[in-house]
């Protein structure tokens, strides 16, 4: 198959997708792919097995979500526009809320529907600030008890997305106790809750039991339907960019040049300033740079058992999250295809992007 190409792995996808059923059989707790972290839908119908449904960060998610994964569909967006209102509510099982003024601005339109609002605890655990739904000065939900109890009859559940990165269960409940007593009274005035994502929980040694038990407690000393939403955690080291190495240079480090772009299909290692991850060891040191032109274009640097040379496969790990849903047309490098390993071993093409889908997204 030609490079470049995102390879999801069934076998390697499916150890996510038994943990969450298991997390799911246990606590009670239901589970919503979060789209925004991925929306690749070929693999949708594996997936949805698993899992209860989707979440969604606008409204062109929430659409996919309905056509594409059996299940429940929860709609949420920081802003939604007046234009977008009708076609939210009737492809969606819930509407959540940024704030109590967007709630009061469609609350007439929406009132036949199943409603939540997100609170924004001030709580989080991410390292990084770009990222942290609860840093300084954050506009994702409403932060008091005071702002929120004057529209609380007009909501049935809460959103409270504050986990980012967490893969310790200890900071997990400490933050959950704190939303219990800042928001206790207030939760059990509702019917559901959703604890958002970033709890990394599929993750090696996380103690999946402790969470089971933490959910069903909360669940039952608030009488509440618990929804989690992982994104990461459903498709962590489910996938692979497949690369291929282009050119050789030396220019005080050994630099290989490959057809893919950081930029273009792996924005986040740009953004957050992040290397890529490979399964390589050894004595020769090798830096792997995109093919754009922009000079901070790298995927990291790597040791390698021999010197790369031009035709060389490689292949970065763990290319599911954000990744996909980001890739973009920057300098009109080669989109990367989609591709999916079955799990008898096969290979086939999902999806290959040519020329014209190059100039359909311009103008």
């Amino acid at each position: 198959m030609q490079t470049p190409y995102y390879l999801i792995d069934k076998s390697r996808l499916l150890p996510n997708m038994e943990k969450i059923a298991w997390l799911r059989e246990q606590s009670g707790a239901k589970s919503l792919l979060a789209l925004k972290c991925f929306a690749t839908w070929s693999v949708f119908d594996m997936m949805s097995e698993y899992m209860d449904g989707t979440t969604s960060s606008s409204l062109f998610e929430m659409k996919l979500g309905r056509e594409k994964f059996p299940g429940e569909t929860h709609a949420y967006s920081v802003a939604w526009a007046p234009h977008e209102i009708d076609e939210v509510l009737a492809g969606s099982d819930k509407v959540i809320f940024n704030t109590a003024q967007q709630l009061l601005r469609f609350e007439e339109v929406s009132r036949d529907h199943t409603r939540g609002l997100r609170v924004n605890p001030g709580v989080s655990t991410s390292s990084f600030d770009l990222a942290d739904p609860a840093r300084p000065f954050s506009r994702l939900g409403e932060h008091s008890a005071e702002g929120i109890e004057p529209v609380v009859d007009l909501v049935s559940g809460f959103m409270f997305h504050n986990n980012c990165e967490n893969d310790s269960f200890e900071r997990f409940d400490e933050m959950l106790g704190q939303i219990e007593a800042r928001f206790g009274h207030l939760i059990r005035r509702m019917t559901w809750i959703s604890l958002g994502g970033g709890i990394h929980f599929t993750g090696e040694g996380y103690p999946l039991d402790r969470l089971a038990e933490r959910l069903k407690r909360f669940a039952g000393q608030n009488e509440v339907q618990v929804y989690l939403e992982p994104g990461e955690a459903a498709i962590t080291n489910s996938t692979t960019l497949e690369v291929t190495v282009l050119d050789t240079l030396y220019n005080g480090k050994n630099l290989a040049i490959v057809d893919s772009s950081i930029e273009a299909h792996m924005l986040d290692l740009l953004i957050y300033r992040e290397s890529a991850k490979m399964q390589q060891s050894g004595d020769r040191e090798w830096m792997i740079c995109g093919k754009s032109c922009l000079a901070g274009d790298i995927f990291g640097e790597f040791r390698f058992p021999k010197d790369l040379a031009p035709g060389d496969r490689l292949s970065m790990q763990d290319a599911a999250g954000y990744t996909m849903v980001k890739k973009n047309w920057f300098n009109g490098v080669q989109m990367p295809s989609i591709a999916v390993r079955e799990l008898d071993g096969t290979e086939r093409l999902v999806r290959g992007f040519t020329y014209d889908d190059f100039a359909a997204a311009l103008s």
